[in-house]
């Protein structure tokens, strides 16, 4: 136990929850606008083989998740023309897409096994850096930790500042009154999950291009279901799902330091905490007064068709 340095901890803490973040951010505006997208998973590990092929082929991380961002997205439109043109169900098309998702990354992955990754280097803030305590963990990261929190404002914003992050709500809470005020709602469904998937892509990239870095096949290993979980934790809110995040990323971070330091406790366990810890928050969440379910848009789920 001794051998854990809290720095570090605290540290790496932001590195692992950059990922989930990523996924989160991507799915709370997806679910903003009513739609429910289970296939999270699939996009992520879709968006890190694809990130991953291209920065090997190009050299370039910055490629790779261009390419992973696009991948994610093109993979979300599948899961967008079947819910919102066809009206399929969303639960079961969410499902498909991550088992879609998954073999497609396990086929395209085979050639790429035991490749390294193109580098990335981290970023030092003169001055900052040198701080003590505060600049190892802050001032210390790649660039994606803090595109990640920049991402967190952003969202914020749009949803509660923006005209158009109006409109996305309003097609959330009830999408046949928005639409009976001239509101474009399968448009505007279909842009939040284009960029639901884009971020997943790019959260799915960051696994196998910076935090791995190589390819491995499940290296997802259930964080689009984390990042489910946590929009749900956040109840549908920017920054809480920050909070959330970096909840989750702190105990993935932790147990692997224990099983390092050699804590007796068996590695199943330490292996199944970060899991465990989310569902009992969202448990003790959801049996409150407020619960987090008390915060999910009116429409969420719900297939919306012009002529009823």
């Amino acid at each position: 136990m001794g051998d854990i340095n809290p720095i570090l901890l605290i540290a790496s803490l932001m590195v692992a929850s950059t990922p989930i973040l990523f996924a989160a951010l991507g799915e709370l505006v997806v679910e903003r606008a009513g739609v429910l997208n289970l296939g999270v998973e699939g996009m992520m590990i879709t968006g890190a083989v694809i990130g991953f092929a291209a920065g090997v082929g190009t050299g370039s991380a910055t490629v790779g998740f261009i390419c992973a961002a696009l991948g994610g997205a093109a993979l979300s439109l599948i899961f967008g023309v079947l819910t919102q043109l066809f009206l399929s169900n969303q639960v079961a098309t969410g499902l498909g897409l991550t088992l879609f998702g998954l073999g497609l990354a396990s086929m395209i992955g085979q050639s790429y096994v035991g490749i390294r990754a193109p580098s990335t280097a981290k970023i030092d803030i003169p001055v900052l850096t040198d701080i003590p305590v505060i600049g190892p963990i802050l001032f210390h990261h790649d660039l994606l930790v803090y595109i990640g929190l920049l991402m967190v404002a952003l969202v914020w914003y749009f949803l509660a500042r923006t005209r158009a992050g109006l409109i996305l709500r309003a097609v959330g809470e009830n999408h046949e009154a928005a639409h009976a005020l001239g509101y474009k709602v399968v448009r505007i469904r279909l842009a939040a999950i284009a960029f639901g998937g884009a971020m997943a892509g790019v959260g799915g990239a960051y696994l196998s291009i910076i935090r791995v870095p190589q390819w491995t096949e499940g290296l997802t290993a259930g964080a689009g279901w984390i990042a489910l979980a946590i929009v749900v934790f956040a109840s549908w809110r920017p920054i809480r799902l920050l909070i959330g995040a970096y909840l989750f990323g702190g105990i993935t971070v932790l147990q692997l330091n224990l099983q390092a330091a050699g804590a007796r406790v068996p590695v199943e366990i330490l292996s199944m905490s970060p899991y465990l810890v989310t569902i009992i928050v969202l448990v003790i969440l959801s049996a409150g007064k407020a619960g987090a379910a008390l915060g999910a848009p009116g429409s969420l789920g719900r297939s919306f068709h012009a002529s009823r």
